[in-house]
């Protein structure tokens, strides 16, 4: 995998950037080459820029968006440190459980961040992406942009809570018809559903997303972090717990040879034919 205790990120590395302005934190997924795809090395750094904006008396407001024409198009199967290894097969599960349990408690620093965290997305929001707008307080989307689910077809159970926010969010069916039919949705449905605040152009979503985050950092900042704290304290009882099982569940999944299989027919553009094992 990765360094875990590293907390540099060296230049020309970088897969977020962070800049202060005007009281907002803007944290901008910067590899749109690679559509932002997500990687073990991604989340690293966000964990690393949860950590300085914390503590940043700067910060009141996170702006969280993407450079290019996607938000996220899900995880970078191509990034380098994405094996993970086991002398067996129940070893290399364990590495996975721990690993996607780290990988958790990074999430849950940038989602538990004192600081509202508002979210501009645009284009492709699959798979991590989607999970990761989900992690912020606030979601505004361009009406070009697409959301879903994808991993059950191809074998992979949907580790960073996706499936938990949805259903909180919008209610444990459509929880469910999301993440196991992997149906894509637009923006205005997403927005029917309550997973999304605003849906606006692509050419007003900055725009849009930054009058927002300005609204926030200027109220009162005691006040705006006490009302975060006490509605998620409300909306995530039980989360954590959900959280150690889809661990679990994800090191299962993700040690399968149904896994193998998903993946070798997404590559040969074919129908992958899951045995279960």
């Amino acid at each position: 995998m990765i360094d875990t205790l590293d907390q540099a990120i060296p230049e020309g590395e970088e897969r977020l950037a962070l800049r202060v302005e005007d009281g907002i934190g803007v944290l901008t997924l910067c590899r749109p080459a690679q559509l932002n795809g997500w990687s073990w090395e991604a989340t690293r750094q966000l964990g690393v820029f949860a950590d300085r904006i914390r503590f940043d008396e700067r910060i009141r407001a996170v702006l969280l968006r993407a450079e290019g024409r996607a938000f996220c198009a899900g995880i970078d199967v191509t990034a380098p440190g994405g094996a993970v290894t086991g002398r067996s097969d129940a070893e290399r599960a364990a590495h996975y459980a721990e690993g996607v349990r780290w990988a958790h408690e990074r999430f849950a620093a940038f989602a538990r961040l004192p600081q509202p965290v508002v979210a501009a997305v645009q284009g492709y929001c699959l798979g991590f992406g989607f999970e990761l707008a989900l992690m912020a307080d606030i979601r505004i989307a361009a009406d070009d942009a697409v959301f879903a689910l994808p991993e059950t077809g191809i074998g992979v159970a949907v580790d960073a809570g996706g499936d938990l926010r949805i259903a909180r969010e919008a209610g444990a069916g459509w929880a469910k018809y999301l993440a196991l039919t992997g149906r894509r949705i637009d923006a205005a449905t997403a927005e029917r559903l309550g997973l999304v605040q605003c849906v606006t152009t692509p050419e007003e979503l900055t725009a849009t997303a930054y009058e927002t985050a300005a609204a926030v950092a200027a109220a009162a900042p005691l006040a705006v972090r006490a009302v975060k704290r006490n509605v998620d304290a409300y909306a995530d009882q039980g989360l954590d717990a959900a959280l150690d099982r889809t661990a679990l569940a994800a090191a299962l999944t993700l040690t399968s040879d149904d896994v193998r299989e998903g993946y070798a027919a997404k590559a040969a553009r074919r129908p992958p034919r899951f045995e279960g094992r």
